[in-house]
């Protein structure tokens, strides 16, 4: 089981986590965010995939972020589509191609990265019910999906959803679990890693930070001891 640390915004705490190597850390880019991330992200420790959170971006502008900050994930947290999803992967494509015509034949420029292990994360929202029968069209364009509690903010709200309500999982594409876990959840975390639930990762955010944006270096170290 992987752990994400999302909501990352200052440098150097977003340093100190990094030193806890984490497999992941999301910075979020959505302006009506308490943590919407602007700057520069540092160097990261080789092994950490930078990911980004968007909801209901423009494409294009999407794709450039992608590119602007070299993201190893995308996370999307609002109302996107299958259809959505293709031109994502799409763009980047034709961005990249576009690139290496216009500078083909000259001495020292380097080739963009390519973007074709980009790992996507497709957000849903529960809280006391769910319709996995919505999550079908998904299956065969996402890497994973994220299971957050639903709430007044799109993510952040610091409260758990009922995770009975996972007993009903019916895919073996692996998720993401969400949604206000803190240290408080270890045991029930313990019980739900001896279920057959493809749980691939923690993310963890809001129940680890004393401001929005900055969290709790000792918290979550103590959180992945007890548990990674």
């Amino acid at each position: 089981m992987k752990l994400k640390v999302c909501g990352m915004k200052y440098v150097e705490n977003i340093q100190q986590i990094a030193e806890l190597q984490p497999d992941y850390l999301g910075f979020i880019f959505y302006e009506k965010s308490k943590r919407n991330f602007e700057g520069i992200i540092p160097e990261l420790p080789e092994g950490i995939k930078k990911t980004g959170v968007f909801v209901n971006e423009i494409p294009e502008i999407l794709v450039s972020y992608i590119e602007e900050y070299q993201l190893d994930a995308v996370q999307l947290h609002g109302d996107e589509s299958v259809d959505y999803i293709k031109s994502i992967r799409k763009f980047l494509s034709e961005s990249r191609a576009s690139f290496i015509e216009e500078n083909k034949g000259r001495k020292k420029v380097k080739k963009p990265k390519s973007y074709d292990n980009l790992e996507i994360i497709k957000v849903f929202g529960i809280k006391d019910e769910f319709n996995f029968e919505i999550l079908k069209p998904y299956l065969d364009v996402v890497d994973y999906f994220l299971f957050d509690t639903k709430g007044k903010e799109r993510g952040g709200n610091g409260v758990k959803f009922d995770w009975t309500v996972l007993k009903d999982y019916p895919f073996d594409k692996p998720f993401f679990l969400s949604g206000g876990i803190g240290l408080d959840d270890i045991e029930q975390i313990q019980i739900m890693r001896k279920t057959n639930l493809p749980i691939y990762a923690l993310d963890v955010n809001s129940k680890f930070e004393i401001e929005p944006g900055l969290k709790n270096i000792e918290q979550i170290q103590s959180f992945k001891n007890k548990l990674f």
